[in-house]
């Protein structure tokens, strides 16, 4: 009992797949893609920052680095399942929630449970740093989709992934690293060589052009 419970939970990130039941060439796990996350919302708020907007670095690497964490608990749930229905989102949000605060109070010493509170529980909100949460998870998701693509992986599911990244990214297009996201990098991932390729460009050119 104690934090040892917490450091060992740790490892099990690590076997904890993402998008379970699916045939895919590469495996992704929760430990790697909250790192990557991390990564990504590092340079997504360099580039807020060179805009002339204020980031809280410490609260965006808190946020990108901890926000999977209550999976631990969960499992991974495949992104169009939990967001089939809003009441659905909330009810695994909820089980999360009370899952991890539960752990805290059961494994952290008394001194350090308001930290820890903070610290896992959901990062997506309407700050600034919470909302390059929201859009690094998408990139890393829109990366993994398009890895299996480019692989030409028969699973419907990965473009189905890919739509739904693309398209919570964008309703972040009011943010300067959206906009750089947008305009240089996914241009750049769509140059590389994959088949097929006309399908995946007709989604990208449907959703970028769409109203809000």
């Amino acid at each position: 009992m104690g934090v040892h419970q917490y450091f060992k939970s740790l490892n099990d990130l690590e076997k904890l797949i993402r998008c379970p039941g699916k045939f895919k060439y590469q495996e992704h796990n929760v430990a790697a893609h909250s790192f990557k996350v991390t990564k990504i919302a590092q340079y997504l708020g360099t580039v807020e920052e060179h805009s002339g907007t204020e980031i809280d670095w410490k609260s965006l690497y808190e946020k990108a680095l901890n926000h999977d964490y209550p999976e631990i608990f969960t499992g991974d749930i495949k992104t169009p399942v939990k967001y089939a229905s809003s009441e659905l989102n909330t009810l695994f949000r909820e089980v999360e929630e009370t899952m991890t605060v539960k752990f805290i109070e059961e494994e952290f010493p008394g001194d350090y449970q308001k930290e820890y509170k903070r610290r896992l529980k959901e990062g997506k909100d309407d700050s600034i740093e919470g909302q390059i949460l929201s859009v690094a998870d998408k990139v890393d998701l829109l990366y993994e989709s398009f890895g299996e693509i480019q692989k030409r992986n028969p699973e419907k599911l990965f473009f189905e992934m890919y739509e739904n990244s693309l398209i919570t990214i964008k309703q972040f297009s009011h943010l300067a690293c959206v906009q750089d996201f947008i305009n240089n990098i996914l241009t750049e991932m769509l140059k590389e060589p994959f088949i097929p390729k006309t399908e995946l460009l007709d989604i990208t050119e449907s959703i970028l052009n769409k109203e809000l």
